[in-house]
């Protein structure tokens, strides 16, 4: 018997390794999800029947669901521009020669190796209603704010978000700078170019392939800031940042699984949405560039 080619030499070595990988992530994250997507369409999820779209319109009806999708929506929108640019500026300054650079780097890293459970406790002790704030605050003869039960709590999920990821997109973009030939900035001062110039006709330019990436793990990981806003607010948070993974996680909790399961198709396919975009306007400027 003839063994095919594909399980001979380096590409038999590959799928063994892969094998435990594979084997995991369909065990844990692809068969829930499509068994997720199926119940999605049956109005039960022992020997139900299939009801089409009713789950998705039972959901789409609900405020609570309506709520939390339009505050992630708000969040990504008014978020990811805010730590893209804030990672931008510190990847051109940190591509300088600045006092203590290596320091700088490590110390805008040193988040993402953080538990979670860490960064919440130190969060905790800085907007709590008698944290570090709110102290200072109280030395100045201000009044105290609850910081998570009003509508400040968007703007604290949203420094938590910006600092926990600052880093990961600092670097990455750092690394784009530092790939630009060093020639083409020479070319441009021997023609009188200014650094406004060089920026955006040089640096933005051949930093695009990398802001698209940037742009779309940011997006990624502002829908997993629900980790840090119910260990810091709980089950139902403030409105403002009563996110959509709150939502479907009081529908587990209820077991609701129809709504949960129509709720993360949902989420997912704005997910892959977004993601198709990005590429599809990658490919394009790579197209245009070429």
């Amino acid at each position: 018997m003839k063994i095919p080619r594909l399980f001979k030499g380096e590409t038999a070595i590959a799928l063994l390794f892969l094998a435990p990988s594979v084997g995991g992530f369909s065990l844990f994250y692809a068969i829930p999800f499509v068994m997720g997507f199926f119940y999605s369409f049956m109005d039960s999820t022992i020997d139900g029947s299939f009801v089409g779209l009713d789950n998705y319109q039972v959901l789409l009806a609900s405020s609570s669901f309506r709520k939390a999708a339009s505050n992630t929506a708000l969040f990504t929108v008014v978020s990811v521009p805010l730590m893209l640019g804030l990672s931008l500026m510190l990847a051109l300054l940190l591509n300088q020669s600045v006092y203590m650079r290596k320091w700088l780097r490590t110390a805008y890293i040193l988040p993402l190796v953080v538990p979670v459970a860490s960064v919440v406790f130190i969060w905790q002790a800085v907007f709590d209603w008698n944290g570090t704030i709110n102290s200072w605050m109280h030395g100045l003869g201000m009044n105290r704010v609850d910081w998570m039960k009003s509508n400040w709590s968007i703007v604290v999920v949203a420094v938590i978000y910006i600092w926990k990821n600052i880093g990961y997109s600092m670097i990455l973009f750092l690394a784009g700078i530092q790939s630009i030939p060093e020639s083409y900035y020479e070319i441009a001062n021997l023609e009188g170019a200014g650094p406004f110039t060089k920026l955006r006709r040089i640096t933005l330019v051949y930093l695009m392939p990398t802001m698209f990436f940037v742009i779309l793990m940011s997006i990624i990981n502002s829908f997993k800031v629900f980790r840090e806003t119910y260990l810091i607010a709980g089950d139902y948070p403030y409105d403002s940042i009563y996110m959509l993974q709150h939502y479907m996680n009081n529908m587990f909790l209820s077991l609701d699984i129809q709504k949960l399961t129509a709720a993360a198709s949902l989420m997912v396919a704005s997910i892959i949405f977004i993601v198709m975009a990005l590429y599809g306007m990658e490919r394009r400027f790579r197209n245009f560039m070429e």
